[in-house]
């Protein structure tokens, strides 16, 4: 069986060196390089190339969907910039942190309540060029893929400066700061929201907020 050489990405140094002793015991595993941080994460990643990263979400200085999302190409190519598989393994129940990181093209989500064996079976799919979602969360996965379709029709729909309206309006600007922003007038903001409204099917800012950040549309780590 060839070796999968690993990378580990989490700012618990405990947990990362049992993880590592568990997984090299395996014998067709072997850990390459660590990471105690998203901007350490992606550093490392320049330098090495493992076949596999097991990527935390909740990390200082740049979290783990930071990390993933830099992985990426902007849209709408979508394309990964690297062939590095990504596994994420989270203390996160938040059904939004699974949609997200499968936006940004993760190839497997486990939590870490879950057991051993299920992390194994994780990582040898990703080896064979196979995506992984824990069982228990297929059913959220089957639910929610429509509203993901569904929303990206959405974002389509908007023109440039509609989605311009819409990240500043996500952000809490108000009509007259949008429309001093983008050098408009307010009645001009105002018609935008209106039209924003009835093409992504909300009603008021905070849904239309709400929608922005489920999209990643904005970055919420820097408001």
């Amino acid at each position: 069986m060839d070796t999968i050489n690993l990378m580990l990405a989490d700012d618990h140094l405990i947990f990362r060196k049992a993880l590592k002793y568990l997984l090299e015991a395996e014998g067709n595993i072997k850990v390459i390089a660590e990471a105690s941080n998203g901007v350490e994460c992606l550093e490392v990643l320049s330098k090495v190339h493992p076949d596999l990263i097991i990527l935390d979400l909740n990390m200082p200085e740049k979290n783990g969907m930071e990390v993933l999302k830099e992985m990426e190409l902007e849209p709408p190519d979508g394309i990964r910039k690297t062939d590095v598989k990504v596994l994420i393994l989270t203390a996160s129940e938040d059904d939004n942190h699974l949609l997200q990181a499968l936006k940004f093209g993760t190839d497997g989500y486990v939590l870490k309540t879950s057991s051993y064996d299920i992390l194994k079976e994780a990582i040898n799919s990703l080896a064979n060029d196979k995506k992984y979602v824990q069982q228990d969360l297929l059913p959220l996965l089957y639910v929610e893929r429509s509203v993901i379709e569904q929303d990206l029709i959405r974002i389509k729909s908007l023109t440039k400066r509609e989605m311009d309206v819409l990240k500043n309006l996500a952000i809490g600007m108000y009509n007259k700061e949008i429309a001093t922003k983008l050098q408009i007038s307010e009645r001009t903001v105002k018609n935008h929201i209106s039209n924003i409204f009835k093409k992504i099917g909300v009603s008021d800012r905070t849904q239309a907020a709400v929608f922005a950040i489920r999209n990643n549309l904005i970055d919420i780590f820097k408001y």
